[in-house]
């Protein structure tokens, strides 16, 4: 029996689905957050603690471990738990890990925190991406694509304010990263208690994944977008020093990344445009994405010192993130059951954040191996393309069938 308090609270937080600018203030808010802890940890362990650099790098990849562990376990408890308690239970683990690091941020407390707030993180980012498979009035590419927008909008905002407030103590970071998450927490708390009668109707159309029809194709989505993380990432790490290298500065790099945040802000309405040609041709989408990606590190091989090779090899990576990586979510959601989607979103970040994790060590391993970037970019050139392919060969059909009742954009209006 529902008591009337219940019920009081119940009409205040509960409905049927999530409102879209609650999810969207949700992931700019949770990635606003986790930006200001993970660009300090080398920086933090190195300078201030005293730690080796590959000290640092280990905590860092037991950092992405446990957020892909956080992936699994918030996807597995998104369709089997519930989805509200999901999400709580992510924002409640990075406010104690960012709440405790205020005032303990020593060796080994650092390090053991940055893990849980690891685990917070994976479960957090897939409870957000699961509830986005939940919105009932746009397609599921569009959702996907204004979401891809604000995790990376977050980001930059989370990055710039790191610059300005690190000088001012290291305890200041983590209180502001705290206020964040608390203030998520609220936002949770209020608005993002779906409907039970909406989600008990979902768990009734569970389909073992040994039925689903579309597995194959999903696997090996999968493990293109691994691939092409593992390769990403050397954009974020060993290419910096290869432009040091070609006697190019730290502010020429950092500059690339703003013209990477400018287009993906220029793009995407683009994209949301021509969101339902994109949809129908969802597959092609994909497809040349990630091979754009790959002509990235093709065009970097004729770099030779020459700055504007790596403007235009920036603009294409970026051309082929904005094509592919929101797609990627929207692709999971049209061939999974909806009492699955949380498992597989689980999946598609726990491929990114292990692609993420082992992307800077293995580029460093080849390069300090053959003493060749040249090397890493024909690697990364040709292991994407092959994924792509795979893929590419994987599919035989772009979209399911409209009146298929197992996918929720069956029931989406255009």
């Amino acid at each position: 029996m529902i008591s009337s308090s219940d019920k009081k609270w119940g009409s205040l937080v509960q409905q049927k689905t999530l409102a879209m600018k609650w999810l969207f203030l949700g992931s700019l808010i949770t990635n606003t957050g986790i930006s200001l802890i993970w660009p300090l940890t080398t920086i933090y362990m190195h300078e201030y603690l005293g730690e080796p650099l590959t000290v640092a790098g280990i905590v860092l990849f037991a950092n992405s471990m446990f957020m892909v562990i956080g992936n699994s376990f918030g996807g597995w408890l998104f369709d089997h738990w519930q989805p509200y308690g999901t999400v709580l239970a992510g924002i409640g683990l990075n406010l104690f890990a960012t709440g405790m690091l205020i005032f303990f941020h020593g060796w080994p407390a650092y390090p053991l925190l940055l893990v849980v707030s690891g685990l917070g993180s994976g479960i957090t980012t897939t409870a957000i991406n699961s509830y986005a498979t939940r919105i009932q009035n746009k397609r599921p590419s569009v959702v996907f694509n204004i979401l891809y927008f604000t995790s990376n909008l977050g980001l930059v905002i989370g990055t710039l304010i790191v610059g300005f407030v690190l000088p001012y103590g290291i305890g200041v970071v983590f209180a502001l990263a705290t206020g964040l998450f608390a203030l998520f927490l609220v936002v949770a708390l209020l608005h993002y208690r779906i409907d039970k009668v909406a989600i008990a109707t979902a768990t009734t159309q569970t389909v073992s994944s040994e039925r689903n029809p579309a597995k194959p194709r999903l696997v090996m989505l999968m493990v293109t977008l691994f691939v092409t993380w593992l390769m990403y990432e050397q954009w974020q790490s060993n290419i910096s020093a290869f432009m040091l290298g070609e006697g190019l500065t730290i502010k020429d790099y950092s500059f690339l990344w703003t013209i990477n945040a400018l287009l993906i802000v220029l793009f995407q309405p683009i994209l949301t445009a021509f969101d339902r040609w994109l949809l129908q041709h969802i597959r092609l989408r994909l497809i040349g994405g990630f091979v754009l990606f790959a002509g990235s590190f093709l065009l970097l091989l004729n770099g030779s010192g020459q700055y504007i090779t790596f403007i235009v090899a920036m603009i294409v990576l970026t051309m082929g993130e904005v094509l592919a990586l929101p797609a990627v979510s929207t692709y999971v959601t049209l061939f999974t059951p909806l009492a699955q989607q949380g498992r597989y979103q689980g999946l598609i970040q726990g491929f990114a954040s292990a692609g993420r994790a082992l992307g800077p060590l293995l580029g460093a391993m080849v390069i300090e191996g053959t003493g060749s970037y040249q090397l890493l970019f024909v690697g990364a050139t040709g292991l994407i393309l092959l994924a792509a392919l795979g893929f590419a060969f994987s599919v035989r059909q772009s979209i399911p069938a409209l009146n298929d009742p197992l996918h929720p954009v069956t029931h989406q209006q255009s």
